[in-house]
């Protein structure tokens, strides 16, 4: 871990903490939600000593990187520039992307938005979210699994913050990180997460310094910029109508675990496995399914994920 690099740079009206080892074709990994670059340690580790310069940025909102403050800059255009202005500065070309939860679908739009940039891609939990014009992504969910759903429940802003104010930040992670059920999570804002009981221990792959890091950075942040992505994606919905119907056209693998809550949202399988997903993502070549493993594969299981993204770029 020390010979990763830290350093700052200047993009799209904004200074971003980057992440970085190693040298040769470029890894870009981008984080989820509620993580920051450390959630791929084992990635950057492992893929710098196969021959590649691992790359994993904090995104807007989080960590030691800005947080503007109002929830409309936090689209799917304003994160994707904030990376396509990073590997300018960098001087970077192309690259393997790889994504988890909110940086999956970061990534989905930015093989929308600028393909010529990205070589192939390894998105993780979350597949594609094909636009629907005739109603919004809150409006789907909050259709399917009314107002408690918490996607819906952290719209209002303030509300979510105020609840995390209640739980002790480690318990949060440590409650947040080793979670198994696939039930979506629906929470009555008389209790929020405050009702989700913590582990009595914290499964084997997680240690209480992985969980004393994320607690540290968001006590000094807070989690509204992490949650304004939440916020503005209905407004990325708005603003992407452009490319309604637009196929995902780069290599892609995809790759879920069998406990993970969002491979058990109402018609994911289905359209994952029944001609949906490849529908809108014609060079989609692999789908795995990670047996026995939840949401955050990528900490859980890294050894695992680390081959999988290995023999997925090394053809290109």
């Amino acid at each position: 871990m020390d010979a990763i690099q830290h350093t700052t740079i200047n993009t799209n009206g904004i200074k971003m903490h980057i992440a970085s080892i190693g040298n040769g074709p470029v890894v870009l990994l981008l984080h989820g939600f509620p993580e920051l670059w450390y959630s791929w340690r084992h990635q950057l580790l492992y893929l710098s000593s196969v021959g590649y310069r691992a790359i994993a940025p904090d995104l807007r909102g989080y960590g030691d990187t800005d947080s503007p403050g109002s929830h409309t800059s936090y689209t799917a255009l304003h994160i994707v520039g904030d990376l396509i202005g990073a590997l300018d500065e960098l001087g970077i070309e192309k690259v393997f992307l790889v994504g988890h939860d909110w940086g999956a679908i970061i990534a989905w739009y930015f093989c929308l938005f600028r393909p010529e940039r990205i070589k192939a891609l390894v998105n993780l939990s979350v597949q594609f979210f094909p636009r629907n014009p005739a109603i919004s992504f809150i409006q789907r969910f909050r259709a399917a699994y009314g107002d408690d759903f918490y996607m819906c429940r952290f719209q209002v802003p303030g509300e979510a913050e105020a609840d995390f104010a209640c739980i002790d930040t480690a318990q949060l992670f440590k409650t947040t990180l080793s979670t198994r059920s696939t039930e979506a999570p629906c929470l009555p804002k008389e209790y929020g997460f405050r009702a989700i009981p913590p582990p009595e221990n914290l499964p084997s792959w997680l240690t209480e310094e992985d969980i004393n890091y994320y607690a540290a950075k968001f006590k000094e942040t807070g989690f509204t910029g992490a949650l304004n992505y939440y916020r503005a994606f209905d407004l990325t919905w708005e603003l992407t109508a452009p490319w309604t119907g637009v196929q995902i056209q780069v290599p892609v693998k995809f790759i879920v675990g069998d406990l993970d809550i969002t491979y058990h949202f109402k018609g994911a399988k289905e359209y994952i496995h029944d001609g949906g997903f490849k529908r809108d993502v014609p060079l989609l070549e692999e789908v795995v399914i990670v047996k026995n493993a939840g949401h955050f594969v990528h900490e859980e299981k890294p050894h695992e994920i680390n081959t999988h993204i290995h023999d997925f770029i090394k053809k290109f």
